[in-house]
C-alpha cells in the first residue's frame, strides 16, 4: 500500500467532483491510500471561514474524515509538502502547476487529474 499525500486543491476536487476511475485505481495504479497532512486540514478550516469557499471546504472536510491525518505541520501547505518531499520520496497529489514542477524536480511523483480521472505523473 502506497501512501499518497494530498494537497488542498486535489482534495477539494476529489470531494466535489465525480471521479471516473476512483473505483479502478488499484488496477490502474496499484494499492494506494490517500493521506492528509495536518497543514492541509488546517487550510480547509481556514477556507471554511470564506463564504465563497465554505461549501467546498465543508464537503472536503467531511470527505477526509476517514482518511489518515499525518503530522506535517506549518503555516503554508505547499512549502511544508516540498520540505517533506526533500526528505522522503513520496507521491504527492496536487493540481498546483508550480508545486508539481518543484516536486518533479526533486525526484518524486505526482498524482493529479485529467478529464476527471486520477492520473500518475512521474
Amino acid at each position: 500500500m502506497v501512501e499518497v499525500i494530498c494537497d488542498t486543491s486535489f482534495l477539494i476536487h476529489l470531494a466535489t467532483n465525480r471521479i471516473k476511475n476512483l473505483d479502478n485505481l488499484d488496477v490502474e495504479i496499484g494499492q494506494i491510500s490517500f493521506v492528509v497532512p495536518q497543514v492541509v486540514k488546517n487550510e480547509l478550516f481556514e477556507l471554511e471561514k470564506n463564504p465563497e469557499k465554505k461549501q467546498d471546504a465543508q464537503s472536503t472536510l467531511n470527505y477526509i474524515k476517514n482518511l489518515k491525518i499525518i503530522p506535517i505541520l506549518g503555516s503554508f501547505a505547499d512549502k511544508e509538502l516540498l520540505d517533506y518531499v526533500l526528505k522522503n520520496r513520496v507521491i504527492v497529489a496536487t493540481m498546483d502547476k508550480e508545486l508539481k514542477k518543484q516536486i518533479k524536480n526533486n525526484g518524486s511523483s505526482i498524482m493529479s487529474f485529467s478529464n476527471n480521472k486520477i492520473v500518475l505523473e512521474s
